[in-house]
């Protein structure tokens, strides 16, 4: 009971909120965005790998749903809606990006390791004053390894996999997100965390986390490590 209640009043949070969006309230409209966007942004970001793009992505995201606000209609959750809108946005993006930007020679010097990025940039992101500077080294160095396999996956599949094992949406809102269906979203996430645990395979023994790491990805049925990873640009 303590389960439903707790559903049911969450559903009555976000009508309310949803009524004042509609109802033009500022103090909503700023609590959309102090509430998603960093989130948003961590989707949009590992679909087109550019901070840049994702940032100017997010904001293209942000201003479909205020204009699309009024049209919500309830049938799916705030959440759900939104990152549908950021999925299409980024895809988008990320097919215009081949198309144009692709072929364009940039003069600015290329940012080859994600450790050459500024100091106030990802990894600051993933400090954790409470662990050691030896784990922290460790933890950086296979998070980002398991970052950047997940980049090298295949669209849908990548999409999928990070819905499901980073963004934890449920198989019935990746459904919705991605306008398909749930036997295919049960599909591609069965191939994509196959690829992935495929890839890492290459580097688990590197960590010595093997044994771990497979133990691990039995007792959760193919996720995305041997630990939950969350690298939020």
């Amino acid at each position: 009971m303590s389960d439903l209640a707790s559903a049911i009043g969450v559903r009555t949070e976000e009508a309310a909120i949803v009524a004042e969006l509609k109802a033009g309230s500022e103090e909503a409209f700023s609590w959309l965005i102090a509430h998603y966007n960093q989130p948003v942004y961590s989707l949009v970001y590992r679909i087109l790998d550019d901070p840049s793009d994702a940032a100017d992505t997010t904001q293209e995201v942000f201003i479909k749903v205020f204009r699309g606000i009024k049209g919500f209609n309830s049938n799916s959750s705030l959440k759900t809606w939104i990152y549908r809108i950021a999925v299409h946005e980024a895809s988008n993006r990320r097919r215009w990006w081949f198309r144009h930007k692709a072929h364009e020679t940039s003069i600015e010097p290329a940012v080859e390791h994600e450790s050459d990025m500024p100091a106030s940039g990802m990894k600051d992101m993933l400090v954790d004053e409470g662990k050691s500077p030896l784990q922290n080294v460790y933890d950086e160095e296979l998070k980002a390894c398991v970052e950047a396999e997940l980049k090298a996956l295949t669209e849908p599949y990548r999409t999928t996999v990070i819905l499901r094992d980073i963004e934890e949406l449920s198989y019935e809102q990746i459904a919705e997100v991605m306008d398909t269906s749930l036997g295919t979203v049960k599909s591609r996430l069965v191939r994509g965390r196959d690829a992935l645990r495929r890839r890492l395979e290459r580097h688990v023994a590197g960590f010595g986390i093997a044994g771990a790491w497979r133990e691990k990805e039995h007792h959760r049925h193919g996720s995305v490590g041997s630990r939950k990873v969350e690298v939020i640009p």
